[in-house]
């Protein structure tokens, strides 16, 4: 009898317990939810899901990584390759007076003739010109006899498949143009003029000294975790990061500004136009995309210098430092061609890749702070030169139409 007593307490007290769980599990408990919340809104980069989400992006970087090899930093060596690729096409047969000819239209005449530099009165863009001069006046001392054809204008000149064929200088091509690349008049004048930098956008060491220092200084945990990008609507290929960040401001910040064409926020995507942000108010976000202009950007080198995680949409505009600069380990590539989601998806990436991306960021600041200072614009101008002459197969005679370029 006792132990039939102590049976039924005990399963009445079981009863009870389980009773009262039950009713406790149907009242709200707020802690819980909270923590639930906070958990779902973390997503723990090393877990399966985000491996698995993003692993086609993990395999480019380690493929990358395991193909990547280091280039010689000695004499602008990283940039070499560029100026051999671009001349070859001229060392079977050598550049002939004829072929000069042929193509003298297509930009501004030079000739170096016993150390000394000479141009075409009439230059298209005179600033363009002077950026141009203040190398060669660098090294004219060094060079030997030669002519050539500048093309300052942003677009190309020798397509490939069609027109007029020679040895035209550009600082900007496709693969689809035989034009040989040269560095930029940006890097010392004549650089795009807009409100900030109503006389171009200034000298190229000038703004490497700011914006190196700036990008060294600033922790990465101390930028602002969004995408930036501020710039006028050259092309459509902007679009989709500005609709982006109409729909998810709280993951980017881009919008349109104003430019020489603009007549109405029709030409802003239907939205009053932003105003111009410096590179330095650039260097305070984590992500910033670069997109290419009419031509090659010119601003990749500036926001590189951020020391933050660059977005480099399209790979087909190039300019003679491009190819040191190499896809998922000095930036991350984006297709010209790349979708809103495409964007945020490469965001999110970055994001939930936290450590990943610094690592990102700091190689591609190195890659431009180790080898595009001004001394290695000059070495790339006096090497390119000497190839060049070295492929012409006569004599320039001094042109007496060109005026004399003095420093």
């Amino acid at each position: 009898m006792f132990f039939k007593n102590l049976y039924y307490t005990i399963l009445f007290i079981v009863l009870n317990f389980i009773l009262i769980i039950k009713v406790d599990s149907t009242i709200p408990n707020k802690s819980i939810q909270s923590n639930e919340e906070c958990v779902t809104n973390i997503v723990n980069k090393y877990s399966k899901e985000a491996n698995t989400k993003y692993i086609k992006y993990l395999k480019l970087i380690d493929q990358a990584r395991r193909n990547y090899k280091p280039c010689n930093e000695n004499r602008c060596n990283c940039h070499a390759g560029v100026m051999s690729h671009d001349l070859k096409i001229f060392k079977e047969k050598g550049i002939s007076e004829k072929l000069i000819n042929n193509i003298k239209s297509k930009g501004t005449k030079y000739q170096i003739i016993n150390h000394k530099l000479y141009r075409d009165p009439n230059c298209m863009f005179p600033s363009r010109c002077v950026g141009i001069e203040h190398f060669l006046l660098e090294i004219v001392s060094d060079l030997p006899d030669m002519e050539f054809i500048v093309n300052t204008r942003d677009w190309p000149q020798i397509n490939k498949k069609y027109g007029f064929f020679g040895p035209v200088f550009s600082f900007s091509k496709t693969d689809e143009y035989f034009d040989i690349m040269y560095p930029a008049w940006a890097f010392w004048e004549g650089g795009p003029a807009i409100s900030l930098y109503p006389r171009g956008i200034g000298r190229w060491d000038n703004h490497r000294s700011k914006l190196g220092k700036l990008g060294n200084f600033t922790k990465w945990d101390d930028k602002i975790p969004k995408a930036f990008f501020r710039g006028s609507r050259t092309c459509s290929e902007r679009d989709p990061l500005v609709l982006l960040s109409r729909e998810h401001p709280d993951m980017v910040d881009a919008q349109y500004t104003k430019n020489q064409a603009w007549k109405s926020e029709e030409d802003t995507l239907n939205a009053p136009p932003a105003k111009e942000v410096s590179f330095e108010e650039h260097c305070k976000y984590k992500y910033l995309f670069n997109f290419r202009g009419v031509a090659a950007s010119f601003r990749f080198k500036h926001i590189l210098l951020c020391k933050s995680l660059v977005f480099h949409v399209g790979n087909e505009w190039q300019e003679f430092f491009y190819s040191a600069l190499k896809p998922w380990i000095h930036y991350i590539p984006v297709n010209s061609d790349a979708t809103k989601e495409d964007l945020k998806e490469l965001l999110e990436f970055a994001i939930n890749h936290d450590e990943l991306a610094k690592e990102i960021a700091e190689n591609g600041y190195n890659m431009i702070w180790n080898n595009l200072k001004m001394k290695d614009i000059t070495c790339y101008w006096r090497k390119l030169l000497k190839k060049y002459a070295s492929l012409m197969t006569y004599k320039p005679k001094r042109d007496q139409s060109l005026i004399r370029i003095k420093q």
